[in-house]
């Protein structure tokens, strides 16, 4: 059996197809021994491997002999019986990052636009629990000042060739401020602010419109708004508050490790789901 490729196994009447190798990552596990026929909890039927536990519980293991990451659903709860379930495999590693319960679970994450209307400009401060949130968001929106034709400041588009790009104000790790619409006049040209937010390429000098697609760009990203209320009625400031479960980063194994010597030290966080 230990030449054989494919593997078929049904768990609690739940069927998968695997490879070996992909069982053998841990070579002392009892799913490594299975296939040398050296453990009598695993039945040979029909040529499938029967085992009476949770088939559900299972997908979880795979995931993790495929990957050596855990990575679980954000509404996931069942980590003791997971855990139970790797001991019994004996894939200890697994085991010893489902003991940091507290890594694993997703956590709430809390976003606050504060947005103020005063005559032809507009002003909005961004804050984030999440300092990576916050610095994404900051790498999506661009301010550009130029000179803006006319007097429609309903107008989307600038109607000048040259923009000058300008920096976001950061206060903090966990904040941002900006500003658009019109600054001062010159003229009959108006010296504006453009406000862009990635992955739309317009260019908007209207709060309203600028407002508008930070919502849109918000709630794409998983938020959801959950209360809007008035903080200055006097200069016009209102407050809009975002919120989302944020997915925690993936834990991950190395294979080398020595079966059941599996320490906190030995885990370590995986940057591949950064931010998110």
């Amino acid at each position: 059996m230990s030449n054989r490729e494919v593997v078929i196994l049904s768990v609690g009447g739940v069927r998968f197809v695997t490879r070996a190798s992909t069982l053998q990552q841990f070579p002392e596990s009892r799913l490594a021994r299975m296939l040398h026929d050296d453990d009598q909890e695993f039945k040979l039927v029909n040529g499938e491997f029967f085992v009476d536990r949770d088939g559900v519980l299972f997908s979880y293991i795979m995931d993790f002999l495929r990957t050596l990451q855990v990575s679980l659903p954000i509404d996931f709860s069942d980590y003791q019986r997971l855990r139970r379930e790797a001991e019994f495999y004996g894939l200890y590693p697994l085991a010893s990052l489902l003991s940091q319960e507290h890594l694993l679970k997703p956590r709430l994450e809390i976003l606050e636009v504060r947005f103020s209307l005063q005559e032809m400009q507009a002003f909005f401060r961004i804050f984030g629990s999440c300092s990576t949130t916050v610095e994404t968001l900051a790498e999506q929106i661009s301010v550009f000042a130029g000179q803006h034709s006319g007097q429609s400041w309903n107008s989307p588009f600038p109607s000048q060739k040259t923009l000058i790009p300008l920096p976001l104000e950061r206060p903090s790790h966990h904040d941002m401020v900006f500003q658009c619409g019109t600054e001062y006049s010159a003229g009959d040209q108006l010296g504006a602010r453009y406000v862009s937010i990635k992955p739309d390429n317009r260019k908007l000098i209207n709060g309203t419109n600028v407002l508008g697609l930070l919502f849109d760009t918000l709630l794409k990203d998983g938020f959801r708004l959950t209360s809007a209320r008035t903080v200055s009625s006097e200069e016009k400031v209102e407050c809009y508050s975002f919120e989302r479960m944020k997915r925690p980063a993936s834990l991950t194994v190395t294979v080398n490790q020595a079966p059941g010597n599996s320490e906190v030290a030995q885990a370590k966080r995986s940057q591949v789901h950064k931010g998110k």
